[in-house]
């Protein structure tokens, strides 16, 4: 058996990928054709790559997209400057559609799952991650400096001055994007609510991690990988509320 490489070091990361490989292996052949919305840097394009899958990676993000391609030595997986109504109007349709950590970033969220829904087989699955928005992170990290930004005080510039300290620069192994802010808050109530109105249904539910990514647990954590093993484990045992992440599955109704 072909030992699995990962590009992501976190194993929060790396469980969500497993997640998102797994939907797609357990329906498809490797020969399927599939699409990575909002692909970012191309981790999991690449990663389903080595799979041996059909994949196209797109972002609005010309950076995010140029650092894809750098990483990319596989011919069947592309990368492009492209927004998904592009390629609606090509006529372009996938077996599966990643939607992995974009949701989040939209004011309007349905507008894309409409033109996501025309770009799917009817057999087809979209497969959609995004942090728990009353989950442990977005509760005490992401909410509150998003306020403290706002106010633009003295705490948020001391706030930038320590993460410029502890090596925090803004971007992620996932994307090398300019703008990360998260701007929609989802519970695991949203998300059902989202994909009735969107004419899917919910097939799947996933879990993330727990504290991990809190400060200052995630000081911590991302140099002890055991820690991060065992914080995953207990998201698992834990109710969804207090998952970091959703990891879920959609079909067309």
């Amino acid at each position: 058996m072909n030992r699995i490489t990962y590009e992501y070091n976190r194993l929060a990361d790396r469980k969500r990928l497993d997640f998102i490989a797994g939907a797609v292996q357990h329906r498809f052949s490797d020969k399927a054709r599939i699409l990575d919305v909002g692909c970012g840097n191309g981790v999991i394009s690449r990663h389903l790559g080595r799979m041996g899958y059909n994949v196209l990676g797109i972002d609005v993000s010309a950076d995010a997209i140029e650092k894809a391609r750098q990483l990319n030595d596989m011919e069947n997986v592309k990368f492009e400057v492209l927004s998904a109504e592009q390629l609606v109007a090509d006529g372009k349709t996938f077996d599966a559609v990643i939607c992995s950590e974009v949701l989040e970033h939209l004011s309007y969220p349905s507008a894309l799952l409409k033109v996501l829904y025309q770009s799917i087989k009817p057999d087809g699955i979209l497969i959609v991650t995004v942090p728990n928005g009353a989950g442990p992170r977005e509760l005490l990290v992401t909410r509150p400096v998003l306020k403290m930004r706002e106010r633009n005080g003295f705490i948020w510039k001391l706030v930038q001055k320590m993460k410029s300290g502890l090596g925090y620069n803004g971007t992620t192994v996932q994307s090398a994007a300019s703008n990360l802010d998260h701007i929609q808050f989802f519970k695991k109530s949203d998300l059902r609510r989202l994909s009735e109105e969107n004419n899917f249904r919910i097939t799947g539910f996933g879990k993330a991690n727990f504290i991990e990514d809190v400060f200052p647990f995630s000081f911590v954590t991302k140099r002890v990988p055991a820690l991060q093993w065992l914080d995953c484990k207990i998201a698992d045992l834990l109710p969804y509320q207090f998952t970091g992440g959703f990891f879920t599955v959609w079909e067309k109704k």
